[in-house]
């Protein structure tokens, strides 16, 4: 891979663990030899439905057409905000690639105890609808990993290509930038689970 080949990382922050409250969301343009471009800021609701809306919104604020992919940390941000990975797909007219640092059995029987009726069924079908979750194993370390827009081959080859210390540059460099504007807007930071 070209090393000044670029890619956005979005990953969040929380405020507030709070239904209602908002979580943080860094973005950060890195390119494949670790180089900062660039950053966007956002937020969602935690426990809300527009987490998908406001990586979109980010995408589009960024205006950066020289960016190849789109990371995002996780399918399930600010508790169990799930992403339309189709959606930032379209929009975005690039590959996306989710991914965790967690192995886990998922998160249908966490969404099914922390919510009921009809909420309970509408997160369920976009969770459910999400693309199948793998293992990709980078220097020796696991990540999980759901791709839309690549083959898989493609996607966990870009993967391993950012990723020089456990996670993608563009995620972790995102993170620490969600986590200081966080900061900076009096949150407490931490979070839940993102499968």
């Amino acid at each position: 891979m070209k090393p000044g080949r670029r890619a956005l990382g979005i990953a969040e922050s929380y405020r507030g663990t709070d239904d209602g409250a908002s979580s943080t969301l860094g973005g950060a343009v890195v390119r494949a030899n670790r180089v900062v471009d660039d950053f966007v800021f956002g937020s969602c609701t935690v426990g809300g439905s527009d987490a998908t809306a406001a990586i979109i919104d980010c995408w589009r604020r960024l205006d950066r057409p020289d960016v190849r992919y789109v990371f995002v940390a996780g399918v399930a941000l600010a508790w169990y905000n799930t992403l339309d990975l189709d959606a930032i797909h379209e929009a975005a007219d690039r590959p996306v690639v989710a991914v965790s640092f967690e192995d886990s059995e998922g998160l249908s029987e966490a969404i099914e105890d922390a919510f009921e009726g009809p909420e309970r069924e509408r997160r369920l079908d976009s969770y459910r609808a999400l693309p199948e979750r793998r293992r990709v194993t980078v220097d020796g370390r696991d990540l999980f990993v759901r791709s839309v827009g690549l083959d898989t081959d493609d996607a966990d080859e870009i993967v391993a290509a950012y990723t020089h210390e456990r996670r993608p540059e563009p995620l972790r460099v995102a993170k620490r930038a969600a986590r200081r504007v966080d900061a900076i807007r009096g949150g407490a930071g931490g979070g839940f689970r993102r499968d």
